[in-house]
């Protein structure tokens, strides 16, 4: 695999302190969007490039200070083609990640410079 394909997920913070979601539940957010973006466009050819050597994926996991950044980054990503998956938690409605699919990292990393890496 290419060294610069990589996948971008962006997680919600504020729900941990807000809403009081454990660590856990926003890890599972990442984990549904990545899988849903991954089953979503399984077959375009970086998606399977990312796919030929699991133990060398390479996934930058940002941080999105709340609801209303993350759905921005979901209207900027639509607006210029970059696909990706807005995960809307149920039963509650609630916008609570991003993952797009795998991408040569030099094509979509302008669109997270302002967001910060989650610690």
């Amino acid at each position: 695999m290419s060294t610069n394909v990589v996948q971008y997920v962006v997680v919600r913070r504020d729900v941990l302190k807000t809403l009081k979601w454990p660590v856990g539940a926003l890890i599972a957010q990442a984990c549904h969007a990545c899988t849903a973006v991954m089953h979503n466009f399984y077959n375009h050819p970086d998606t399977q490039n990312y796919l030929k050597d699991l133990d060398n994926m390479h996934k930058v996991i940002l941080e999105a200070k709340d609801e209303e950044s993350l759905r921005s980054l979901s209207s900027v990503l639509t607006e210029n083609s970059i696909d990706h998956k807005l995960w809307i938690e149920q039963p509650e409605n609630i916008s609570t990640c991003i993952a797009v699919r795998p991408y040569n990292k030099e094509t979509v990393q302008q669109f997270f410079k302002e967001f910060k890496l989650f610690r």
